[in-house]
């Protein structure tokens, strides 16, 4: 008995030491030195004869650091070259953007405000930042919510309502950015329709109970298109204009969180 405690006590030395070591050594996040964007507020407007460049490492330690470099004349030792004419004009692109999740606004929500409000100006402004133009939503839940939903669970559109996803967080952080740059296009699509108009196959028109998979009901095709109206008036009504909705998030992802199959057929109907 006594050699039993003495070998539990080893062994609790044993821990202690170890756990000392272990916290004793530091793991280098807090020594790093932090890192100040060179150009915090970027211009898009190149100097004469000089190329912008936008640099971000793979670790994250250098994030969009602008510089420039000089435009050189002469033979490219390149394998690949790309030749630029300026005189053909071909298919515009409009900008860029990028989702806007609960998962996003809830980080954003946790920052000082000071600190979001420097990031979304930094973001958004088309004069004091990078200018993104773009916004996505979904219209329901998406692989980054707070749980599965859509904006009408009980069968009847009179019960069609936000979420506490998009009043307590999307809502609020996209009034922010549109204050920053009113001229943001945000995009909507659905993860999923609401699961009472869903079908296993459009043949039989089983019942489908489930977020992941099934296909929309074609019976309840007008009850759907005025689920997206309903989305678009109550978003307005909350000072948000939506500038276009696709009707479905990954159409051919069946095993997404949330997810409907929506083939190009049923996408046309």
């Amino acid at each position: 008995m006594k050699k039993k405690n003495m070998y539990i006590t080893s062994l609790l030395l044993s821990a202690n030491l170890f756990l000392s070591i272990a916290c004793s050594v530091d793991s280098g996040l807090n020594i790093q030195p932090e890192v100040k964007p060179e150009n915090p507020t970027p211009s898009p407007v190149p100097q004469a004869n000089k190329v912008k460049t936008f640099t971000t490492t793979s670790d994250g330690f250098i994030q969009l650091a602008q510089k420039e470099i000089s435009l050189k004349a002469g033979e490219s030792l390149a394998p690949s070259t790309i030749l630029i004419d300026d005189t053909k004009v071909g298919q515009e692109i409009d900008g860029f953007g990028f989702a806007i999740t609960y998962s996003t606004c809830y980080n954003l929500l946790h920052m000082s405000a000071a600190d979001r409000a420097d990031f979304l100006k930094r973001t958004y402004s088309e004069t004091e930042g990078y200018g993104v133009s773009y916004a996505r939503i979904s219209i329901g839940c998406n692989d980054f919510s707070s749980t599965e939903y859509t904006l009408c669970d009980e069968k009847g559109l009179e019960h069609f309502r936000l979420y506490k996803d998009e009043t307590d967080y999307v809502i609020p952080i996209l009034k922010e950015i549109l204050a920053i740059n009113p001229k943001l296009k945000i995009v909507a699509a659905p993860w999923t329709c609401p699961k009472w108009m869903k079908v296993k196959d459009l043949k039989t028109k089983t019942p489908f109970d489930s977020w992941t998979d099934g296909h929309v009901n074609p019976d309840h095709y007008t009850d759907y298109a005025n689920y997206f109206v309903k989305f678009v008036q109550t978003m307005k009504a909350e000072g948000i204009n939506i500038y276009a909705v696709s009707p479905q998030n990954e159409p051919l992802n069946r095993a997404n969180c949330a997810s409907t199959y929506m083939p190009w057929q049923e996408q046309a109907e």
